[in-house]
C-alpha cells in the first residue's frame, strides 16, 4: 500500500501482489502475511528440504524392542501471531499468518528434568544451530546433552549441523559402557563413546550436505553424557558445557575448552574477555565437517556433587554470559521468574539473548541435578 492510499480504497489487483492490500507475496503463498486474505497460489509448493522437515525428538535413552515402539504423538504447532493451529501447510488456520520454520525455532523435552531449546536469534537469516537430547524418566539416571553450532560462512550448516547432533546421540543412547565398574574405568568408556560420537556426526555432516560444493558444510560439536554423579563431555570448536551448582552447591565450573584463536590468546596471557572480544576471536580452530583435519573430541570427566544444572549451549548463549559465575547469576536470576522447570528455564534463556541483541544462533540444553 502506497502512502496515498487510504486503507478502504480498492487495489488494483497485480501479478505477485495482495489483490486486497496490494502487499508483495510469494507465488506459493495461500494467504497474503500482510492482511490474511486468502490467496489462489500461481505455484505449486516446493518439496521440504531436509532441514525443514519437522524435528525429531528423543523420549527416552533407554531404547524400545523390537516391535514395542509407540507411535510418535506429533502436537500442533501454536501460531504465534493468535496463538491458533500451524496447519500442515505451514499457515495458521485462524488468522492466515505463515509460521516461521520449525528449523527457526524448536524445544525438546525427553523427560521433566531434560529440556532444550534451539533459536534462529535475531539477526542471522536462518537457524544453523541443532540440539539432540535424551533422558531417562527417572530423575538424574541418564541423560545425553548435545549441541552443534553450524558455521554460518559455509554452505548448507543448518543441514549439516541437525544431521550431526542426531547422529551423535543417537551413538551415545545406544551406548552404555561401564568399563570395570569403577569410576574412572566407566569415565573412560563413555569418553571412548564420545569419540565415536563425533566420528559419528562428522559422517552425517558430510553425507546429508552436497558433495560437490567449495564450501562444504561444517559445525562445532560437543556432548555431556551424564550418569547418577558422573558427567563425561567432549567437544569440537567453541560450543561448551557448564556445570552451574545452585548457589551454596559450591562453584560453577566450565567444563570444556574452546578449540578456538580466543582460547589460544587465553592460553598465552591475554585477560578472557579482552581475547573473546577481540578479532578474530570466535574463528575455531577444529570443526566437524568434509575439509577437517582434526575432528576427534577433547574429552573429560568430572563427580558432580550437590545440586545444580548441567548446561550445554553454543556462542549464541556464552557471548553474553561466558564465566560459569555469570550464568550462576543469569540462572538464579530466570528461575526467580520462570520457574526451575528445565524447558521453562531453557526457553527463557534464549529469550534472554536475544534481548541481549541475539546476534547468533541460540542453543540451550539443560539436566537438573537435585
Amino acid at each position: 500500500m502506497s502512502a496515498e492510499q487510504g486503507p478502504d480504497q480498492a487495489v488494483n489487483a497485480e501479478p505477485g501482489r495482495c489483490p486486497t492490500c496490494g502487499a508483495p507475496v510469494e507465488p506459493t503463498a495461500r494467504f497474503c502475511e500482510s492482511c490474511g486474505a486468502p490467496l489462489t497460489p500461481t505455484e505449486a509448493a516446493a518439496e521440504q528440504s531436509v532441514a525443514e522437515l519437522p524435528v525429531e525428538l528423543t523420549a527416552s535413552v533407554v531404547q524400545p524392542e523390537a516391535g514395542t515402539a509407540e507411535p510418535t504423538l506429533v502436537l500442533p504447532r501454536p501460531c504465534a501471531s493468535c496463538g491458533g493451529v500451524v496447519g500442515a501447510d505451514g499457515y495458521c488456520e485462524t488468522c492466515g499468518t505463515k509460521a516461521p520454520s520449525e528449523r527457526d525455532h524448536y524445544v525438546e523435552r525427553p523427560a521433566s528434568w531434560v529440556a532444550a531449546c534451539c533459536d534462529r536469534g535475531i539477526r542471522h537469516h536462518r537457524n544453523e544451530d541443532a540440539t539432540a537430547v535424551a533422558a531417562s524418566a527417572e530423575p538424574g539416571k541418564r541423560a545425553v546433552l548435545v549441541v552443534c553450532d553450524g558455521v554460518s560462512t559455509a554452505d548448507e550448516s543448518d543441514i549439516g549441523s541437525l544431521a550431526a547432533a542426531r547422529a551423535a546421540r543417537d551413538v551415545l543412547v545406544a551406548s552404555r559402557p561401564a568399563g570395570l565398574g569403577v569410576p574412572e574405568s566407566r569415565a573412560a568408556a563413555i569418553e571412548a563413546a564420545l569419540v565415536t560420537s563425533a566420528e559419528r556426526g562428522n559422517a552425517a555432516v558430510i553425507a546429508s550436505t552436497s558433495a560437490d560444493t567449495a564450501n562444504p558444510s561444517s559445525c562445532t560439536f560437543v556432548a555431556v553424557v551424564l550418569e547418577d554423579d558422573l558427567c563425561v563431555f567432549g567437544n569440537v570448536g567453541d560450543s561448551r558445557a557448564y556445570w552451574i551448582t545452585d548457589p551454596g552447591s559450591g562453584a560453577p565450573v566450565q567444563l570444556t575448552t574452546d578449540d578456538s584463536v580466543a582460547q589460544l590468546r587465553i592460553a598465552s596471557g591475554v585477560p578472557k574477555e579482552q581475547a573473546e572480544e577481540g578479532p578474530q576471536a570466535h574463528a575455531i580452530l577444529k570443526w566437524l565437517g568434509r575439509d577437517s583435519q582434526d575432528f576427534r573430541p577433547t574429552t573429560g570427566s568430572v563427580l558432580l556433587n550437590g545440586s545444580g544444572w548441567v548446561l550445554v549451549c553454543s556462542d549464541g548463549l556464552w557471548n553474553y554470559a561466558s564465566e560459569a559465575s555469570d550464568l550462576q547469576a543469569l540462572m538464579t536470576q530466570l528461575t526467580a521468574t520462570a520457574g526451575s522447570e528445565p524447558l521453562a528455564l531453557a526457553e527463557a534463556m534464549v529469550r534472554w539473548a536475544c534481548d541481549q541483541g541475539g546476534k547468533d544462533n541460540i542453543s540451550v540444553a539443560l539436566a537438573r541435578r537435585p
